[in-house]
C-alpha cells in the first residue's frame, strides 16, 4: 500500500512544523488477515522525508550551519511506526481510530547529520506486541546508508470513532 502527503495527513494526528511523514511507500504485514495488534508483529513500513532548507526547526538548529535535531529523527521514526497499525483499520476506518503514543526510545544512534537537501527513508518493523504495548525496530536511511537507529516502545490506542 502506497500512501500520498494528503493520505499520511488524513491517518497521523501531526500537522506542520511536526509532521515528518511525506510519504509513505510500503506497508507488508506478515499474516493476510489482521484481526488484532498481535497479528501486526513483523509488520514493516517504509516512508520518506525530504529535509527542505525552510524547514521550521532548522531556523534555530543552528543558524547558519543547519543540522536536523536527533530528537526530531527519533519523532520521524515514531511516526512511521504508527502506520505498522493501519492495517487494523483497513476494512473498518470508518468506525475506529488508531494511535501510537510513544512511550520509550531505546538503543539510538546517530551516524551522520541530517542537512537540508537530503531524501530521507525510515524503515520500521514491529518486533513485539503484549496487549496494546509495542517494540520497533527503526532505521533512517539516506542514498542507501543507515544514518540513525532506535528502538521504539509505543501504545496502541484503538478507539471507537463517535458518531
Amino acid at each position: 500500500m502506497q500512501l500520498n502527503f494528503e493520505q499520511v495527513k488524513d491517518f497521523l494526528p501531526h500537522r506542520d512544523p511536526f509532521l515528518f511523514i511525506d510519504t509513505v511507500e510500503r506497508i507488508t504485514t506478515k499474516n493476510d488477515e489482521v484481526k488484532d495488534s498481535k497479528d501486526l508483529i513483523g509488520s514493516k513500513v517504509m516512508a520518506h522525508f525530504s529535509v527542505e532548507e525552510d524547514l521550521k526547526v532548522l531556523e534555530g538548529h543552528f543558524p547558519g550551519n543547519p543540522i536536523l535535531p536527533g530528537v526530531v529523527q527519533v519523532e520521524m521514526m515514531a511516526q512511521a511506526c504508527a502506520f505498522t497499525s493501519m492495517p487494523l483499520t483497513w476494512d473498518k476506518k470508518a468506525d475506529y481510530d488508531v494511535e501510537t503514543l510513544l512511550l520509550g526510545v531505546e538503543s539510538t544512534k546517530f551516524r551522520k547529520q541530517v542537512v537540508p537537501g537530503m531524501k530521507l527513508q525510515i524503515y520500521t518493523e514491529m518486533i513485539k506486541c503484549r496487549s496494546n504495548i509495542a517494540s520497533y525496530n527503526c532505521e533512517i536511511h539516506h542514498e542507501g546508508k543507515r544514518i540513525a537507529e532506535a528502538t521504539i516502545l509505543a501504545r496502541l490506542a484503538i478507539t471507537r470513532k463517535k458518531v
